[in-house]
């Protein structure tokens, strides 16, 4: 066949001719058109423009070290990670192919241990795990579901075995994960150094992991099936706490249940710090609620810090809630990422320190480190019960660290409280860190004073009984109260009154309360002269709160309550009638059943959770109350973090047995948050070389 010639009409540069392009069949058309030309010429221009561009760009990224960073994780990924899934089990309908499961458990674990956080991206737990109170959804659902997957495809490792005890060990390298998954710690590794020295730091780091406790449903319960009832209505409260803060606050600091959002105005101000996160997390471990606590543990890894806080911080707060809250964790699970966060927020207060005397200011900014007190603390002067109250956590840290630091910071503070001549052998509520001298003479077992002869008594049984100097202060500063502030009504109520100037105020502050376990403790802890007093005063203090909360309407205690003009355990003034979710009493509640097994603790226990079920529980949360004795009384719109961390944790253990958290084995700081005893408790975990007067 002869080819065909076509006559194309055309111009170009200026040629106004015709042009003929001939056009074969086989060997196709011979030359381009005008716009074919100029499209090729376009891509040729930009492959060129992309090329020049990317010779300059490029050295950027390999100075970053992205690329060398990504090839290094995926070679030390292995080539398990490029291998596809296995085919389908030939099983019954439903089942998956148990190589598949083990295959899936391996390649999850060994991403999980060879990718650092910072080039895997976590998605935000958004409230993760069930959703709120009457099934509604928790935000960044998709996430959660996410999450969720990635925590089934894990696999689940079966439960360790009870001991006798009745809470499980967790041996070697593994530590407590949700709903009984154990999962090992998280290793950091910085991004310089070599595979080999990774290989051997995570090596080190599992061989040297301690051991950490399982809690269920079942460890601690009561024989008594009627007290069985009681506990698990104190774990549905917290269910029902922790699952509205989950839903409207995530991430803030406490939840205003009636508002349905985070409470900014609280002690920590607007940064989203998580205190109830951070305070609730060993109440959840405790119940058993593994599910939440590993909602709140991911929070605080992804998002907890305090590096974009540039706001003053309560040092006696922080410490207490955050420091406790993390070293709890670390001593129930072993979790290194929770020792790690409680360091890390100790060093952020290790400037309030830097006083002449060394005893620290009340504030502290934590972004530059500019230390203060409050304006209205007697002259600018530092408050007792915060100054100290931080020797548990910070002796402790240096034990488990090897770190000497936070030892040396409180025993100068108790250097100067020991040194110091005291009138009458009292502690006024003020002394000033530039002079050390004291301030206004105003002395208190309960606000501005009260922890402070909390931590003389706990500090000796946190050392294994072997500070005896904190002992001896303790014994010499409870005679002393005894002696000039503890007093009888005529109807024979105990009370421990404020004294201001030589004279006694006869009021008694709820935080006070706290004194019938303290007194308690101090007679069963050591036999001695003092013994039998301390427990009549302890029964006798528990006894006064117990009765400041039957005579209110609301069968709750009100802030503070008189003894004065015929009135007694009630307040007389307008802002002394408010209930804040306070734990005080229940805490003596608590240790006295437990020194004693009477009976009437139980059932003062119980009334007061059937009063916060009827008056301070709302579909979205608990609310405190402002005035405890009308009959509709308003809400407060608050649920403070130590509702979670104190108030249900110590209604939980009263209704439990006492293998529970045993007292010769644990200590409670201020915050509720229990610390192990040294030498009695093997999750005490001090680190090599370290050592302690």
């Amino acid at each position: 066949m002869l080819p065909t010639y076509q006559r194309v009409g055309g111009g170009g540069s200026g040629t106004a001719g015709t042009s003929v392009s001939v056009t074969n069949p086989l060997l196709g058309r011979r030359s381009f058109r005008s716009r074919e030309k100029c499209l090729i010429l376009l891509v040729l221009s930009t492959f060129g423009f992309v090329c020049f561009g990317g010779f300059f760009f490029l050295p950027d990224n390999f100075s970053a070290d992205r690329v060398l960073k990504a090839y290094k994780q995926f070679q030390r990924a292995g080539p398990e990670i490029f291998i596809p899934a296995p085919p389908p089990a030939h099983g019954r309908t439903g089942e998956e192919d148990i190589h598949r499961q083990d295959d899936r458990v391996k390649l999850a674990e060994k991403i999980r241990k060879e990718l650092p956080d910072d080039f895997l991206e976590k998605p935000d737990t958004g409230g993760g795990g069930e959703a709120g109170v009457g099934g509604e959804e928790t935000e960044g659902g998709e996430q959660q579901q996410q999450q969720q997957q990635a925590r089934d495809g894990a696999g689940a490792i079966d439960e360790p075995a009870l001991q006798p005890g009745g809470v499980g060990v967790v041996a070697g390298p593994a530590i407590e994960g949700p709903a009984g998954v154990v999962q090992p710690p998280h290793q950091q590794h910085a991004p310089d150094q070599e595979e080999g020295q990774l290989q051997e730091v995570a090596r080190g780091e599992k061989a040297r992991a301690p051991a950490g406790l399982h809690f269920n449903a079942s460890v601690g319960e009561d024989p008594d099936r009627a007290v069985r009832e009681k506990r698990n209505k104190v774990k549905e409260m917290m269910v029902h706490a922790w699952s509205n803060y989950k839903l409207y606050a995530w991430g803030k600091n406490e939840l205003r249940p009636l508002s349905k959002r985070g409470h900014s105005n609280s002690i920590f101000g607007s940064f989203d710090l998580g205190a109830t996160i951070v305070d609730g997390l060993d109440t959840l471990y405790l119940m058993g609620l593994h599910k939440e606590f590993d909602e709140g543990r991911e929070w605080v890894e992804r998002k907890f810090t305090l590096d974009n806080v540039d706001a003053e911080l309560s040092v006696f707060e922080t410490n207490i809630r955050f420091i406790g809250g993390f070293l709890t964790c670390y001593a129930f699970t072993g979790d290194r990422m929770f020792l790690e966060k409680a360091r890390y927020v100790a060093d952020k207060l290790l400037p309030a320190f830097q006083t002449p005397t060394g005893i620290p200011y009340a504030l502290v900014n934590v972004h530059n480190g500019v230390s203060k007190n409050y304006g209205w603390a007697s002259g600018g002067s530092s408050i007792l019960s915060e100054f100290g109250t931080l020797h548990m956590e910070f002796a402790y840290l240096s034990d488990i660290t090897g770190d000497s630091v936070y030892r040396e910071r409180v025993q100068t503070i108790r250097a100067v409280l020991k040194d110091i001549e005291k009138p009458k052998g009292l502690y006024p509520n003020y002394l000033n860190p530039k002079t050390g001298k004291w301030g206004q003479q105003h002395m208190s077992l309960g606000a501005l004073g009260d922890s402070f002869y909390e931590y003389l008594l706990k500090a000796w049984i946190q050392s294994g009984q072997e500070d005896w100097e904190a002992r001896e202060m303790y014994d010499d500063a409870m005679q002393a109260i005894i002696k000039h502030m503890v007093r009888n009504t005529p109807s024979g109520l105990t009370y421990v009154s404020d004294m201001k100037f030589d004279r006694l105020e006869h009021k008694m502050d709820h935080l006070a309360c706290f004194a019938g376990g303290l007194f308690g403790l101090g007679g069963t802890s050591l036999n001695n002269q003092y013994s039998q007093q301390y427990m009549e005063i302890g029964e006798g203090l528990t006894n006064t709160c117990h009765e400041s909360y039957i005579r209110t309407y609301t069968r709750l205690g009100p802030e503070s309550f008189r003894f004065n003009d015929g009135v007694e355990a009630k307040a007389l003034k307008a802002q002394e009638k408010y209930y804040i979710l306070r734990p005080e009493t229940f805490e003596s509640y608590f240790i006295m059943w437990r020194l004693t097994h009477d009976q009437k603790y139980r059932d003062w226990g119980w009334d007061a959770v059937q009063a916060l079920e009827k008056h301070c529980r709302t579909p979205t949360g608990y609310t405190g109350l402002k005035n405890v004795y009308l009959t509709e009384p308003v809400k407060d719109d608050v649920q403070q973090s130590f509702f979670l961390a104190e108030t249900l944790k110590y209604l939980y253990l009263l209704f439990s047995d006492d293998s529970l958290l045993p007292l010769d084995d644990w200590v409670f700081n201020t915050e509720a948050h229990p610390l192990p005893v040294k030498d009695r408790n093997p999750l005490y975990r001090p680190a090599a070389g370290s050592s302690s007067p």
